[in-house]
């Protein structure tokens, strides 16, 4: 699928098992999570720009080089909040918005009830996180809401995608790209990825 990256490394498909297993309490799913996003970001950064830049060690003057734009992080609650020590434990200077949504249970449509996005957002690389793409649905709605911010330079993140939601976001943003460890079957009657993780953000927290 045109658009669409399958992280197949051995570690972040290791971590993912364990991530789906029910038998996986809150405690470990949160570092879990944490882990398997580190992992990620990898792969994410790989064709990253560098600029160079010289430096002196203790011995002497040589250059080397390190990132070349700011990134920022907007993470979609509450779920993507577990994702945001994994990123920032790789990209420590990163900045990080919040954008919150729920999924209307009748419509299944995402319902926009808070936005706080870094004010620099459009001289910086933007990575959007959500551990799951279900309906596609709050995807889609967070992307239009940072371009709105003005960010040109968009990739989309996150560890579950089903069929139907990637062909959303697709869609609606042909110009962003989804990393995901797996692209799973199917979404259920009530808009859940199968085999998915369940409800990651009850999971993360422990609030079922």
């Amino acid at each position: 699928m045109n658009g669409l990256n399958i992280i197949q490394h051995p570690l972040i498909q290791h971590k993912l098992t364990l991530l789906r297993d029910k038998k996986t309490d809150h405690m470990d799913f949160r570092r879990l999570t944490k882990e398997l996003t580190g992992f990620m970001l990898y792969e994410v950064m790989k064709d990253y720009p560098l600029q160079e830049i010289e430096i002196e060690t203790p011995l002497v003057k040589t250059k080397g080089h390190i990132l070349a734009r700011e990134i920022s992080l907007v993470l979609i609650l509450r779920a993507g909040l577990g994702m945001v020590d994994g990123l920032l434990e790789l990209v420590s200077n990163a900045r990080v918005g919040h954008i919150g949504l729920y999924r209307d249970e009748k419509t299944l449509k995402p319902v926009e009830y808070y936005v706080k996005l870094p004010t620099n957002l459009p001289e910086t690389d933007v990575i959007i996180a959500d551990p799951m793409l279900a309906t596609g649905g709050s995807g889609a709605k967070a992307v239009t809401l940072v371009k709105k911010a003005g960010a040109k330079d968009i990739k989309f993140v996150c560890m579950v995608a089903a069929p139907e939601g990637v062909q959303v976001l697709r869609r609606a943003h042909p110009d962003v790209p989804i990393y995901t460890a797996a692209l799973d079957d199917q979404l259920n009657d009530h808009g859940y990825i199968l085999p998915g993780l369940g409800d990651a953000g009850d999971r993360l927290f422990g609030t079922k």
